[in-house]
């Protein structure tokens, strides 16, 4: 289903998608097309884009192609989606201690549809971080590691 999106696949693509994509929730899934999480993932992005079309812009990019992002959120769990707004990173409380991204895929469509339609409103209000509609049942559970250097 990933053919069904629209792909980044340097950091000037991401870099111009978050400066252009304007009154609409960037949507950025990091992973890899061949990871089958990531397709179950782009699964139900695909099937919502349509929907969400006038509140959202939903971008694939992979992580190997894009490492200074990589880097930059994190991202050690793939799937991870990042939401921006007007250029700006929103986050989002999951009730988990990482605010910055969501980790794994959604279990439904309308888990991914609400919180879009949350971020987009809370955004819209001038809010930087908005708390999460999805059941937390429905949220993946991660131990975050840090590394110190």
């Amino acid at each position: 289903m990933s053919y069904l999106l629209p792909k980044l696949s340097s950091k000037k693509d991401v870099d111009q998608a978050i400066k252009s994509v304007a009154e609409k929730v960037l949507v950025l899934r990091f992973g890899r097309d061949e990871d089958s999480v990531c397709l179950q993932l782009d699964e139900i992005l695909s099937k919502t884009s349509h929907d969400l079309s006038k509140m959202a812009a939903i971008y694939l990019v992979d992580v190997d192609n894009v490492p200074v992002y990589t880097r930059y959120f994190d991202i050690s769990y793939i799937p991870s989606t990042v939401f921006f707004f007007n250029g700006q990173h929103m986050k989002v409380d999951y009730g988990t201690p990482d605010h910055t991204k969501f980790v794994g895929s959604f279990k439904t469509k309308q888990d991914f549809i609400d919180l879009v339609e949350v971020i987009y409103r809370g955004a819209m209000r001038g809010k930087l971080i908005v708390r999460s509609p999805i059941d937390p049942k429905n949220i993946a559970k991660y131990d975050l590691l840090y590394q110190g250097i």
